[in-house]
């Protein structure tokens, strides 16, 4: 900008002053014309570019979709310029229903999105009935783009561990150990104590955990759905990216202090659900700028207690580290029952903590360090052959606990989306 010193400017001869005042109103008009078609949500900027490629899709701030042509009529330009508006970087599209592949994921849209600067990651519904159906309709996802891949799984999966066991291995074998998938489940880990969450986010599973933290849909704060899912979340020892909702009249206010409280539980991004039920407040909200975490807040950094008498996959959990810690032949029922205390009073032992008999935040820590022992709850198939050479086949399986209802679901389940 140029340099001028009011003071001095009446000693100027009279046609220097009239050239620079000429320039002066010519850059104040510049300014105002920038202003004046600046983008909405932008707060007085100019439309940014998408947010920059992070080390994975889900460190981008993201958006769901549900039906692509739902979502400004699936116009890539229309599209790409809202996300850009609104801070988005990836994009999580539906790719398949049950054991059925969407056309709507294509390698058309997903090469322009990207081409546009956007991840592009696929996520499914999964049911538990056709476990093989369901991977290869998630690897069919992989196959035509996708720069990650979400499972939903709901309360279909509940109880359900043999078939998690065989969609994640067979998952995994067609799109390999590292690419990077996500479980979106329910976000209240002690509701559902049925749910395999140890087979989804175990060993060979998703590589992060995004749960559905829909707080005006179960009927809290968003403080309240904060604290009650990172406490019990914790203990899969995956990235929390949280899940927040942009549906059912959550209003400005509360989309913004759900960013702010992302911010104070480490700061990973979240993403939205869902496209189509986004008002214009709410992608205002999700493109302005907000002030950092919650000021004075000091998020929950506890673990939940398991003793004498708790049941679940919490239960199914602990007892699979250890069995790695301590004793291979505990069973892994779900039930914390007196072997899994006396195993837990060994381990305190060996770790020089207070022997209580009780999993508390002191004693997650050491035992999280293990590697859980991985159940072959899908069973085996038997050798070809016969003879001394051939094996009888091990029927599926599953913990005790399996057969345990959810105490109550924060999310209605209805029908799946």
């Amino acid at each position: 900008m140029l340099d001028v010193d009011v003071r001095s400017s009446s000693t100027l001869v009279p046609g220097l002053r009239l050239v620079l005042l000429a320039v002066l109103f010519l850059m104040a008009l510049t300014a105002d014309t920038r202003t004046a078609f600046a983008a909405p949500g932008g707060a007085g900027l100019d439309v940014p570019p998408p947010p920059a490629a992070a080390s994975s899709p889900f460190d981008r701030e993201g958006m769901w979709i549900w039906y692509v042509e739902r979502s400004d009529g699936g116009e890539v330009g229309r599209i790409l310029a809202r996300v850009r508006r609104a801070g988005i970087g990836t994009l999580y599209i539906k790719a398949g229903d049950a054991g059925h592949a969407w056309s709507q994921f294509n390698r058309d849209l997903v090469g322009a999105l990207q081409r546009g600067g956007l991840d592009v990651c696929a996520w499914q519904f999964v049911y538990g009935d056709s476990p093989v159906a369901e991977a290869r309709v998630g690897a069919a996802a992989v196959r035509r783009g996708a720069d990650c891949l979400a499972i939903d799984a709901e309360g279909s999966y509940e109880g359900k561990y043999a078939a998690a066991d065989r969609y994640v291995r067979v998952l995994r074998g067609r799109i390999g150990a590292a690419f990077p998938v996500s479980l979106a489940g329910f976000p209240y880990v002690d509701y559902h104590p049925s749910f395999p969450y140890s087979v989804f986010l175990g060993p060979g599973g998703a590589t992060v955990n995004q749960p559905q933290m829909y707080w005006r849909a179960i009927g809290t704060s968003v403080r309240a759905v904060y604290e009650h899912t990172y406490l019990f979340n914790r203990i899969w020892k995956r990235p929390l990216y949280p899940l927040g909702q942009t549906y059912g009249g959550t209003g400005r206010k509360g989309i913004l202090r759900f960013r702010r409280f992302a911010k104070s539980y480490g700061g990973l991004a979240p993403s939205w659900w869902d496209w189509q039920e986004t008002s214009r407040a709410g992608w205002r909200a999700l493109g302005a700028r907000i002030a950092g975490p919650v000021f004075g807040y000091r998020p929950v950094a506890g673990h939940p207690l398991l003793r004498r008498g708790s049941r679940g996959d919490l239960v199914v959990w602990a007892q699979e580290h250890l069995q790695a810690a301590v004793s291979q032949d505990l069973p892994v029922t779900g039930i914390f029952g007196k072997r899994t205390s006396t195993a837990v009073r060994e381990f305190q032992d060996g770790e020089g903590l207070p022997v209580s008999g009780t999993v508390g935040t002191a004693t997650w820590g050491p035992l999280l360090d293990f590697d859980p022992v991985r159940p072959l709850w899908a069973g085996r198939r038997a050798k070809r052959g016969g003879g001394a050479t051939a094996s009888r086949a091990l029927p599926p399986r599953r913990p005790l606990s399996a057969s345990l209802p959810a105490t109550a679901y924060e999310i209605d389940p209805g029908p799946a989306p």
